[in-house]
């Protein structure tokens, strides 16, 4: 999958009619509620705008002379190969990317996969301190994990899924570039992440080496390439939002490495930054400039605050406290719960719009208003509520649509009822430039006919596990690629 090998342009197929906010009421409440969520459901051609956008930022991104300055930055990933099923021995994954850490085992045989892990909670006081408070507390996570499994003083090759953005130098170097997803660590940024662990591995005497550092697109792409050779897309759609793709070498302007067989690399986007240097501008609403002001990043990974779980929950709370605020919501009701800040999860989402049983008055919609100290609300609140969650999470898929994948990965998209199918809102005209190949998803289909009007065929997988098995992979393919170098 590559930037120049399709001449067509990724267009969300949306519906020219806005859906009604209450279909059996369309008092003067309602009126007012849909006014405020009209910012939030956009037309076809602002959907294409940001598509064509996003793929310029990509250019930019691939461009040795604009990279720079690109806000999409397109970090070559030094992963040159897919899993071709050749791979075997033992491997040590970790995964780290949120609130929770994991370890794992990983045998590979073939197809065959064998995998223990375990996850290893990650204080606030650690992801906010100091570098080596963090390293060191990886490395006493591994050394507890070995023991517990029988591993202790075995020298096991390891991959290192970190989900933050890095500008690599190598296959296991690679700057942290920024903290995100509630990371704020002193003396990590700019520095090479493989050292520090290395260090604090060392410090508790393991004779573990990190072999492969990867994020956890890749992580998902490999997971996919593994059961799906023909993968060649990840996505993740989570607590944030990453993409990364297979690309030619002489495409990379950036590349500084070898140009020997395999020429190809995966690319590793970081487009939840899309959107930094202001493109993005024309369909960011009020409560968007409001949560990234008051994010630990401001004016960072704009794109990644509209889209994923992270956010997604605290702007349903913002734009149901806007309405309650109105009277027109939960009879003007703003509990100490609904008004504190991320009080409203994203999982309430999810389950808000997985609940359908209005005979019953939307009793999971009623649990967790319970949960945020709304009683005696009204089946007509519920109602609401719903949509409200509707069209956040259906604005939050189709941006995510803007470019199409194959390999799918985060919670996001694995527990919402309703992104998967909102994401396959898709449809492809062969009026583009042909930047439009970069993340649609022409890796298990091809395209049947050059007509003016393509229906694309592709495939949607979700990945099994890509942080953990995914950064195994990973270093098994190195370990394979080492043993077939001649040098």
């Amino acid at each position: 999958m590559h930037l120049d090998d399709l001449e067509i342009l990724a267009r969300v197929s949306i519906s020219e009619e806005k859906e009604e906010l209450i279909a059996n009421n369309d008092g003067e409440p309602q009126s007012e509620i849909s006014h405020i969520l009209s910012e939030y459901i956009l037309d076809r051609s602002q959907y294409e705008k940001v598509s064509s956008l996003l793929l310029d930022e990509m250019e930019h991104g691939l461009s040795k002379e604009h990279n720079v300055s690109a806000a999409v930055k397109m970090f070559p990933t030094y992963v040159r190969s897919l899993p071709d099923g050749s791979e075997r021995g033992d491997f040590l994954a970790l995964d780290l990317g949120g609130t929770n850490f994991r370890v794992l085992a990983i045998t590979l045989n073939g197809l065959k996969v064998e995998m223990k892990n375990k996850i290893y909670p990650i204080a606030p006081e650690i992801m906010t301190g100091k570098a080596t408070q963090l390293f060191d507390h990886i490395a006493s996570c591994i050394d507890n994990f070995m023991a517990e499994n029988g591993l202790s003083g075995q020298k096991l090759p390891l991959g290192f899924t970190f989900s933050f953005p890095c500008k690599q130098e190598g296959l296991a170097v690679g700057r942290l570039v920024r903290w995100t997803k509630g990371f704020k660590c002193e003396g990590v940024e700019g520095e090479d992440v493989v050292t520090m662990l290395h260090e604090a591995i060392k410090r508790k005497g393991l004779g573990v080496e990190c072999v492969a550092l990867i994020n956890d697109t890749v992580g998902c792409l490999m997971s996919c390439a593994f059961h799906d050779h023909n993968t060649q897309v990840g996505v993740i759609l989570g607590t944030g939002t990453n993409a990364c793709y297979m690309e030619h070498l002489d495409r990379v302007g950036t590349w500084d490495d070898d140009t020997e067989e395999p020429k190809q690399v995966i690319i590793n986007t970081e487009w939840g930054a899309f959107g930094d240097n202001g493109c993005l501008d024309f369909i960011r609403t009020k409560v968007d400039r409001d949560i990234d002001a008051t994010s630990l990043n401001p004016g960072k990974q704009l794109y990644e605050k509209m889209i994923s779980g992270m956010y997604m929950g605290e702007i349903v709370r913002m734009i149901a406290v806007e309405c309650a605020e109105k009277g027109l919501l939960f009879n003007g009701q703003v509990t100490p719960e609904l008004a504190q800040r991320e009080r409203f999860y994203t999982k309430f989402v999810s389950e808000i719009e997985e609940d359908n049983n209005e005979e019953e008055g939307y009793p999971k919609v009623r649990q967790v208003l319970d949960e945020l100290g709304l009683v005696n609300v009204t089946t007509e609140d519920c109602r609401i509520l719903k949509h409200i969650c509707s069209v956040v999470s259906t604005r939050a898929a189709y941006l995510a649509s803007t470019e199409l994948t194959v390999a799918v990965d985060g919670s996001l998209y694995r527990f919402h009822p309703h992104f998967h199918d909102l994401m396959f809102c898709m449809r492809l005209s062969e009026d583009g430039s042909g930047k439009g190949a970069a993340l649609v998803a022409a890796v298990a289909n091809r395209l049947r006919s050059r007509s003016a009007q393509l229906v694309f065929v592709f495939k949607l997988m979700l990945s099994e596990d890509g942080s953990g098995k995914g950064a195994a992979l990973v270093a098994a393919v190195a370990y394979r690629m080492k043993l077939m170098s001649p040098h």
